[in-house]
């Protein structure tokens, strides 16, 4: 220790500034490794926005509307029915380069996604559902994942006063000032939740056999709420509904709130047609 003493006091001032900065340099470096540790659980990597992959635009659009600014889609969005994609190796080969990857367990290449994810990278299985609560919750969770919390909170503070918009718009759209009745698809319920309708029954997502078909039309819907990705046609032939094609996933944008802004078009049109 002496001997280490004596050799920096000869050091000339400028060069043991240089080091005593290095030293200091040093230490903060191993503060920042640790706090690189913690944000580990965010997804933060060098302090920059965490890499998302998502098998869908669906999940996709979640994960923007959570602040994720690196997002990539396995699924292009122009495929009509995503679950029937199967992954490329390049695909897979993007999923391992990921910070967080994003599935849904009923898609059927789940467990191929899992594989080649590897170690290093977070799965995270997304509830895809467009109920507008459900979204909320959702998108607020992702945000405390990704290290993204405010970026979420304030898409979601947006997201509730166009969807009350919406709500309002379609409201006063209602014929003769009434809540219609409808029949939905599982997974397009919730349009009829911002269409503030009445949901008389439901259907899918397996196919709908004779008996439900002869059920839901003794209920005298007005309408039919179908799910366009997983669509067999008219749902109530010669029933006097009037069928309406709801879009589930979003574009290549992944803008999830038009998807909300669509479907109210598309419900206006039929309403007051």
């Amino acid at each position: 220790m002496a001997r280490i003493r004596v050799r920096i006091a000869r050091v000339p001032s400028v060069l043991a500034l240089s080091l005593s900065t290095a030293l200091v340099l040093a230490v903060t470096g191993c503060g920042a490794d640790q706090a690189e540790s913690d944000a580990g659980t965010s997804g933060k990597k060098n302090d920059d926005a965490p890499v998302v992959v998502a098998t869908t635009s669906w999940e996709g659009a979640f994960a923007k509307a959570a602040g994720a600014k690196d997002v990539k889609v396995i699924v292009p969005s122009s495929a009509q029915h995503a679950p029937d994609y199967d992954p490329r190796p390049s695909d897979l080969t993007a999923v391992a380069g990921a910070d967080f990857v994003l599935y849904a367990p009923f898609e059927p290449y789940a467990e191929k996604i899992k594989e080649a994810a590897g170690s290093d990278a977070k799965l995270v299985e997304v509830d895809l559902d467009n109920d507008a609560d459900k979204v909320s919750a959702e998108v607020r969770r992702l945000g405390k994942l990704f290290g993204t919390g405010d970026a979420a909170a304030r898409w979601d503070s947006s997201f509730k006063s166009e969807y009350g918009t919406l709500q309002k718009e379609l409201k006063e759209a209602w014929p003769g000032g009434r809540a219609p009745a409808v029949v939905a698809q599982v997974f397009s319920v919730w349009s009829a939740k911002l269409a503030g309708a009445q949901v008389s029954g439901t259907y899918g997502p397996e196919a709908v056999t004779a008996k439900q078909l002869s059920d839901l039309s003794r209920k005298k819907p007005a309408y039919v709420f179908d799910n366009v990705h997983m669509t067999t046609g008219e749902v109530l032939p010669d029933s006097g509904a009037k069928q309406v094609e709801i879009v589930n996933y979003p574009g290549r944008d992944l803008d999830l709130l038009t998807v909300y802004k669509n479907a109210a078009e598309t419900i206006e049109k039929a309403m007051t047609a």
